[in-house]
């Protein structure tokens, strides 16, 4: 993937969980393929042709790139075979929507009702609190705490889901100056014997800047 800057990654910083097989669906572009294989993540590329039951029974987390639910009506056609890699025990990532259609058709992300809204937290000092310290999303592989947040770049969260409705549970809560807070910056849900996370933290703009959090 072109790079317009380096991308800086301090391993000596990040736990990571050796042996996970990672896939990647290529959206409107970000580092993050380039970050984990970086943390010394093999990624498979998953594409059309090759997002199938028996593609995925070698991946163990996959993590779909920002507006890619936008740009390739697939992954809606699809979805199916996604909700079944994660009944199976996998861990789909979808990073942020920028609507609820693909073309004229209302997009389909995971097997719960699914949408996104128009909420950002603009403020890239906006404070973060965590709803759910005791999450091991918070607790592990790393712990995750309030300096995660520090230093960050042009705003914290793009398009959140909002409101946050069951099974989904939100993790962190933010909010710009003078709004409500809101909790669906990274949100997630169990399903059969894995999850389904959504996230709309900018990670995209921080990777480069090599951003630990």
């Amino acid at each position: 993937m072109p790079q317009s800057e380096p991308l800086l990654v301090n391993n000596d910083a990040i736990q990571t969980l050796a042996g996970r097989r990672v896939g990647f669906v290529e959206g409107a572009g970000d580092f993050m393929p380039d970050a984990l294989a970086a943390l010394g993540y093999p990624v498979t590329r998953i594409q059309e042709d090759n997002l199938t039951d028996e593609m995925l029974q070698d991946i163990d987390v996959l993590f779909v790139g920002i507006r890619a639910f936008n740009l390739f009506e697939w992954l809606t056609n699809k979805n199916e075979i996604l909700n079944r890699f994660v009944a199976k025990g996998g861990h789909l990532v979808v990073q942020y929507l920028k609507s609820n259609q693909v073309g004229n058709k209302r997009v389909k992300v995971g097997p719960f009702p699914f949408a996104m809204s128009g909420v950002r937290v603009t403020e890239e000092n906006a404070p973060v609190t965590f709803s759910q310290t005791e999450h091991p999303l918070v607790k592990y592989p790393n712990q995750l705490t309030a300096t995660d947040f520090e230093d960050w770049v042009q705003e914290r969260s793009t398009y959140q889901m909002e409101p946050v409705t069951s099974p989904y549970v939100g993790l962190l809560q933010m909010n710009d100056k003078n709004d409500k807070p809101t909790n669906g910056s990274w949100v997630t849900a169990p399903y059969g014997k894995g999850h389904i996370t959504y996230v709309s933290l900018v990670l995209f703009r921080q990777l480069p800047v090599a951003n630990t959090g």
